[in-house]
């Protein structure tokens, strides 16, 4: 049985999402939770609460045991972008890019 959580359009950059998701993809539940509650960035403190998410979707709505969940997908997308204009040298406009990303993970039983 699987159980699926996602957060669409966080204000922050799919490649540093990515960073976070690729540490976690694969491992227990209890073994993910304690790497990102050791991380120290705003890509772990985002994960965690769509982690946490996924779990209570997993242990309300489909009646799993929440020791023998895995993280089966860990998945960072790119969402919208913000453009923002800046005046440049010599009066130029120049862009900022302000990215989002949209995190998806999905929870399983062995």
């Amino acid at each position: 049985m699987e159980a699926r959580a996602i957060a669409k359009s966080l204000r922050l950059s799919p490649i540093r999402a990515r960073l976070v998701s690729d540490m976690i993809r694969g491992k227990r539940v209890s073994d993910a939770l304690t790497i990102l509650v050791n991380m120290n960035n705003k890509a772990a403190r985002l994960t965690k609460k769509v982690l946490d998410s996924a779990i209570a979707n997993a242990v309300n709505n489909e009646g799993a045991d929440a020791d023998t969940l895995y993280i089966k997908e860990a998945r960072v997308d790119a969402g919208p972008v913000m453009k923002r204009h800046v005046i440049d040298s010599r009066s130029h406009i120049g862009q900022n890019n302000h990215r989002t990303s949209h995190i998806v993970i999905t929870v399983a039983t062995k």
